[in-house]
């Protein structure tokens, strides 16, 4: 049943698990699976585009692990699937493919699939990405993904072909995650399976038609886009066979996520859909499933559940909103125009300790531990507790 969910496109390929990810997957008891099929890079290392030079660097080995107890790893998306639809099955979880929500009954609630008996549920989450047909149906009217300005080319190189780069060699044996910013776009690559394959990513103007979101792309005029780059960076193009580009996109922060029949919740992308620039939207959506599943556990009755759907939201919409807020932040960061801002920036990393705001978030000594050091388990106890004894903001006090 779940064997299509795992035919995933080698191209685009990457996921990153940060330690906020990644101690919810220990707490699942999934993390030592899924750390046999990933790498641990060893530093963020942030570079300038002219000649490659390091502007910024943030140990993650052995750094995540003494300060946050897990490491931050990258994973293959097809490897990472394999791990959590066989736990899911495992649970007992059914997984039907092919399955299009037409319509979706609130009060009920139901959902209607496209050629499948209509579904009752205690209640619907809606999980369903950025084009998010739940989302739709909740706000009564089309919400279409909103175009952000640039595009990704996304791309797998085999790590032995780089070792046959001297200029190369050293970014294969060494796991990092390098970043080359440079004006209008950047060049992110980092390693998985075991270090065989470099998962490379760049960014840069979208020029694509109107009416096309994905598409081959041509792989000179990738190269033409960085041929001013450093030379490294364009050695590593030069081994590229074949690539894609993707319009990145983007959503509209919701007011709410939740129904009014309080049976009906959105989750991920559905709701906070968030560029790449951070990598955190596979976690967040992640720490999502962590907070309702934790307070589903701790339900009483069904009368108790329109409450938890929004204590859910209340613990997570703010922190989604500052990590959607500060991935923005960060594509201007990254993609600084050559001039006087660019090099205030450059100045910042080379000659500043890190500081609020900082313009490597990875060492922004506050940002850092509020994005990594992310407790769902704890947050779900306090807000519980809370509840329970009627000081939880909004909400009637509940009988024990």
């Amino acid at each position: 049943m779940s064997k299509p969910l795992l035919n995933v496109a080698i191209i685009g390929a990457g996921i990153q698990i940060p330690p906020n990810s990644s101690r919810i997957l220990k707490r699942w008891g999934l993390l030592d699976k899924v750390e046999a099929v990933s790498v641990r890079p060893r530093d963020f290392i942030l570079r300038s585009y002219r000649d490659g030079t390091i502007l910024s660097k943030q140990n993650m080995v052995p750094y995540a692990e003494e300060h946050y107890a897990v490491p931050y790893l990258h994973i293959h998306r097809a490897d990472y699937h394999r791990v959590l639809v066989s736990e899911a099955e495992r649970l007992g979880v059914s997984i039907l493919l092919g399955s299009s929500a037409s319509r979706i009954d609130f009060d009920s609630p139901s959902i209607y699939l496209d050629g499948k008996p209509q579904f009752r549920a205690d209640v619907i989450i809606g999980a369903d990405g950025l084009k998010s047909k739940c989302r739709e149906a909740m706000l009564g009217h089309p919400d279409p993904p909103k175009p952000t300005g640039n595009l990704a080319y996304r791309i797998i190189v085999k790590a032995e072909d780089m070792k046959g780069c001297p200029d190369l060699y050293d970014f294969a044996a060494e796991p990092a995650i390098n970043y080359w910013m440079g004006p209008q776009g950047h060049a992110v690559c980092y390693f998985l399976q075991g270090g065989k394959l470099c998962n490379l990513v760049l960014l840069c103007p979208d020029d694509l038609p109107e009416t096309v979101n994905t598409a081959k792309a041509d792989i000179q005029e990738m190269r033409d886009f960085f041929r001013a780059w450093d030379p490294k960076l364009q050695t590593l193009l030069g081994l590229v066979q074949e690539t894609t580009k993707w319009r990145l996109q983007n959503s509209e922060e919701l007011e709410s996520w939740s129904h009014s029949s309080g049976k009906f919740v959105l989750l991920g992308d559905a709701c906070h859909a968030t560029l790449p620039y951070l990598a955190q939207g596979a976690a967040q959506a992640v720490e999502d499933g962590a907070v309702l599943g934790a307070l589903f556990q701790r339900l009483e009755d069904n009368s108790q559940l329109p409450h938890a759907l929004l204590i859910y939201e209340r613990l997570r919409k703010s922190r989604t909103t500052r990590v959607v807020q500060g991935s923005t932040w960060l594509q201007d960061i990254f993609h600084m125009p050559d001039g006087p801002r660019q090099h205030e920036r450059d100045r910042h990393l080379t000659q500043r300790e890190p500081f609020e705001g900082y313009p490597n978030p990875w060492a922004d000594p506050v940002f850092q531990p509020y994005l990594f050091g992310y407790d769902a388990d704890k947050e779900v106890e306090e807000a519980w507790a809370k509840y329970k004894h009627g000081d939880f903001p909004g909400i009637t006090k509940r009988s024990s």
